[in-house]
């Protein structure tokens, strides 16, 4: 009897011991506003671009040019990325029952799929069974429809686009094995403590499946509220299509300063003239003076009714600027390195390139088988109960042992 009540006792340890919870934080809000933010995704299989853009109804050009993805590769939204490969997802962050989130993604059912299926295969860990069915209302989460369309909540944060009082957007991060906090913020040019306190955490201890609010550097517009594109801003070493595919805006390198110019995907764009001057958008004069330089530039200022907005300041800096430097921009990747989720997307650096000719394209649903700043306020965290696999099989283990000491 006594090894009897010490094997049910090694069950329970068993149990709670593969009972982790995963945690992601939660920015409570009001009102209806909305911020830019970005998912971090991992492919769970081989898709085209536009499959990926289609799971979380976003533009394949957005999506390309989140990570620096040459979108002037020929009939690049039919490229095939490799499962594994790490993309950074543009989304648009509401406010949600009180709560940041993105609810803008729909997923149509497919006959295999099951909660658990879309949930940690097909969105990659970024929303949970549980959170699904509650936002659809689902009685009986063994019972899915097949064909019909479930929304698919998923996490983000805003924090004001600040951190430390300078401009950052937010990265959704899920967890990985081997993941630590100095290396995320080793890697994403952020400090732990930054990361700590943004996500509410008392210690720097994470586990994998852990969802984590990763400020990145970022340049920031100063559009008018009236302009569609209010608000926008763009991840260092990144790029972001705007003003109907008219405008590609840039960040870095060497600085955070949005730097617009005209884009070559449009077929028919406003005039992106400034007014009064022979200069056209993104470009600049300068004259040396004994004050210093004098820059007159022609600077994008948002897409109102329809319309591109321009506009020519002058400035006295006291050197003149050279020859801009765009981000680098990557191949569309064709395999993924080892532990290439340790570097997510390509750092600022020295060397030019430029973002040119994208295609539009119209998101929709998609269906898939099988499978606070120091300076801001704080985050909360949630769980959810994820059971090891390894201690399920432990359990079945034991628990076999005890019906043989009963039959016995």
């Amino acid at each position: 009897m006594e090894e009897k009540h010490l094997l049910l006792l090694f069950i329970s340890l068993s149990l709670l011991a593969g009972a982790a919870m995963a945690k992601s934080t939660i920015e409570p809000c009001t009102g209806t506003d909305a911020c830019p933010a970005l998912l971090g995704y991992t492919l769970y299989a081989d898709l085209k671009v536009v499959e990926v853009a289609a799971l979380f109804q976003t533009d394949p050009v957005a999506l390309l040019a989140a990570n620096a993805i040459d979108i002037a590769v020929p009939d690049v939204e039919n490229h095939i990325l490799p499962a594994g490969l790490f993309l950074r997802v543009p989304a648009s962050c509401s406010c949600s029952g009180g709560i940041r989130r993105s609810i803008s993604t729909s997923y149509t059912v497919r006959p295999a799929d099951t909660l658990g299926s879309i949930a940690g295969s097909v969105y990659a860990g970024l929303t949970s069974p549980d959170q699904i069915r509650e936002a659809n209302d689902i009685p009986d989460p063994a019972d899915l429809d097949a064909g019909s369309t479930l929304v698919i909540p998923l996490p983000c944060t805003c924090f004001n686009s600040t951190d430390n009082f300078l401009p950052a957007i937010y990265l959704s991060y899920v967890v990985q094995q081997g993941d630590s906090v100095p290396a995320i913020a080793a890697r994403y040019a952020t400090t732990v403590t930054d990361i700590m306190t943004v996500n509410a955490m008392a210690s720097p201890s994470i586990r994998p499946g852990d969802i984590l609010a990763v400020p990145l550097p970022a340049c920031a517009s100063m559009f008018p509220n009236s302009a569609s594109d209010y608000g926008m801003i763009v991840a260092n070493g990144t790029y972001a299509i705007t003003a109907s595919h008219c405008v590609q805006c840039s960040c870095g390198p060497g600085n955070l300063n949005l730097y617009c110019t005209p884009a070559s995907l449009a077929v028919s764009c406003s005039s992106m003239q400034c007014s009064n001057s022979n200069l056209m958008l993104g470009n600049f004069t300068s004259q040396q003076t004994s004050a210093g330089c004098s820059v007159t530039s022609c600077n994008y200022g948002g897409f109102v009714n329809g319309s591109i907005v321009t506009r020519l300041t002058t400035s006295l800096q006291p050197q003149c600027p050279g020859k801009h430097q765009f981000p680098p921009v990557i191949p569309p990747p064709t395999t993924v390195l080892h532990d290439s989720f340790l570097v997510p997307s390509p750092s600022p650096a020295q060397a030019g390139g430029t973002v040119t000719n994208p295609r539009s394209s119209v998101p929709g649903t998609f269906g898939l088988s099988g499978i606070a700043p120091a300076s801001g306020p704080a985050g909360s965290t949630s769980e959810a109960s994820i059971v090891s696999p390894f201690c399920c099989i432990l359990c079945l283990f034991a628990f076999s042992l005890v019906h043989f000491n009963f039959l016995y």
